[in-house]
């Protein structure tokens, strides 16, 4: 009999339903956190190229997650939580602190990226809706600066399963081996001297699961500096190039102020609309430069 029959008692004209139970469900997937940079990735036809870098900060656009509908791992090995302070970001090491502060309004918070994504062209970051909460975003996408928080970020690094300390803590260690010769010449026999010997120094690392702690909301309060949208189109280390980059995009050569990185960029704009700085980023990217993306400043 179908979900839903009905089965009709001679004694009593009562209608039990049979068979309709729900399903149980799904049980979480096995959460397995380790650090990762990864593979490079492709979004929207646009290349994503996975880095280390502990010096990040970068202005740009966020937009707020769509919980899955069921249950899934982020990018870490993380159980994903829409009430979690977390994000993701296209192409820093995994996991991450970072401070998120909302240019509109001047509100600041601490979250961990751990996924890859947005899977939106011309978007920096993604936040979990319980973060976006936090930075009290009312419309998406929304003008932020992100800021990588080294401390923190490094102890990931020196920690976590595939983190770089661990995986040359690892790595088979070589050992000298030492042989003496008797008055014959022959060489005198040494324990542990055959193929195959394990040197002393070799260290094997227990496979443990590691546990990352929820972050606290927490929010500081500071001036809103909202500032226009920019198509950063490319840097170059010499101005010549830059030049020609700026006449093939329609763009300005500028210097930039942090002092970091390649010496000069190229920049389209000033956009007030989204949508505008969205169509310049499409029209540099037809263009060949692979590397535009929206800044605000």
């Amino acid at each position: 009999m179908n979900c839903g029959a009905l089965r009709w008692t001679a004694l009593a004209p009562l209608a039990i339903l049979t068979g309709c139970h729900p399903p149980a469900p799904a049980a979480p997937p096995p959460s397995h956190v380790h650090y990762v940079v990864g593979a490079p990735w492709v979004a929207n036809g646009v290349w994503h190229y996975p880095r280390q870098d502990f010096a990040f900060r970068e202005t740009g656009l966020a937009v707020i997650d769509a919980p899955p509908r069921g249950q899934r791992l982020t990018a870490d090995g993380e159980v994903y939580d829409a009430m979690a302070m977390a994000g993701a970001h296209p192409t820093l090491q995994l996991p991450v602190m970072v401070s998120v502060r909302n240019m509109e309004n001047g509100r600041t918070i601490e979250i961990r990226l751990n996924d890859r994504g947005p899977a939106n062209r011309g978007r920096l970051i993604s936040l979990t809706p319980e973060a976006a909460r936090a930075l009290a975003i009312v419309q998406e996408p929304a003008r932020v600066e992100v800021t990588e928080l080294e401390l923190p970020s490094r102890g990931y690094a020196e920690t976590l399963p595939g983190g770089p300390l661990l995986d040359m803590q690892a790595a088979p260690v070589g050992f000298v081996q030492k042989e003496a010769l008797d008055s014959s010449g022959r060489r005198a026999g040494i324990a542990g001297a055959g193929t195959g010997a394990t040197g002393p120094g070799r260290e094997t690392v227990a496979s443990g699961t590691a546990i990352l702690p929820a972050l606290p909301v927490t929010v500081t309060q500071g001036w809103a500096t909202p500032g226009a949208l920019w198509v950063e189109a490319g840097r170059f280390t010499e101005r010549r190039y830059a030049a020609l980059a700026a006449e093939r995009a329609g763009g300005t050569v500028w210097r930039p102020s942090e002092g970091n990185g390649p010496a000069w960029a190229v920049r389209v704009g000033p956009f007030v609309r989204v949508e505008d700085a969205d169509a310049a980023l499409d029209r540099a990217l037809t263009d060949g430069l692979t590397g535009a993306h929206i800044i605000v400043e």
